[in-house]
């Protein structure tokens, strides 16, 4: 019997929640109901889920906090909820980590389709890899490895903890230096022609795998102004 996949419900308002819940449950996930920030951070631990579908106007600890601390040790996949349709909210929400944003009110179709969306593109590789396949999911460069087989990032021997999204990107630029993708491409490649968003979430996730890591004295990533970015080999 194939196991369920899981995914957990943080929204203060119970009516919103059980309506989530139908829709996913008729689509044949588990779903578990918390309704405010610090039940959630629970919830992460116990319930292991496979996603979380976060609201940001939660009483007490908000949905930006939520986030911040799931991400600082997991990378389980974020979808926000938020009647803010404001920019600001939205890219803030992306630098915080979260990999897609949902304003209120939503359509049930497009809810699930992007679960489902998001869930595939954090699917595990299968185990069944032959070796000759995982070296071919590996780029190295002089300090740093990046591994899509077991979604891993080594630089000068130490361990660099990311999304698997922020991880893609990296990979799929590093697998290509010296050449220039615009944002378009880069949105298509990492989220897939289903991803419904804008070149801002490419910027968002640029910035934070530089805040992770420091141009090297042989590569770096950098910004071809008025065209995109690329992983510049020197």
């Amino acid at each position: 019997m194939v196991n369920k996949q899981k995914i957990l419900i943080v929204d203060d308002d119970e009516n919103i929640a059980e309506l989530i819940s139908l829709y996913l449950t008729k689509e044949c996930f588990d779903t578990m109901m918390v309704y405010d920030g610090e039940k959630a951070l629970i919830a992460q631990e116990t319930y292991q889920p496979n996603l979380i579908l976060l609201d940001l106007m939660l009483p007490g600890i908000d949905g930006y906090q939520v986030c911040r601390e799931i991400r600082a040790k997991s990378a389980v996949p974020i979808i926000m909820l938020s009647a803010k349709g404001e920019v600001f909210d939205k890219v803030l929400g992306l630098e915080l980590g979260a990999d897609d944003y949902i304003m209120k009110p939503f359509d049930s179709k497009e809810l699930v389709a992007r679960v489902k969306a998001v869930l595939r593109r954090y699917q595990a590789i299968p185990k069944a890899e032959t070796a000759r396949e995982d070296k071919g999911k590996c780029v190295e460069y002089p300090g740093i490895s990046i591994n899509l087989t077991n979604y891993s990032v080594l630089v000068d021997g130490l361990r660099v903890d990311m999304p698997p999204k922020e991880l893609e990107l990296l990979y799929f630029l590093a697998s290509s230096p010296n050449q220039v993708f615009t944002r378009e491409q880069l949105l298509d490649q990492i989220w897939g022609y289903e991803y419904i968003g804008d070149t801002r979430t490419v910027d968002v996730h640029i910035k934070r795998l530089r805040e992770k890591i420091k141009d090297h004295g042989s590569w770096g990533i950098s910004t071809v102004w008025g065209i995109g970015y690329k992983f510049e080999v020197k």
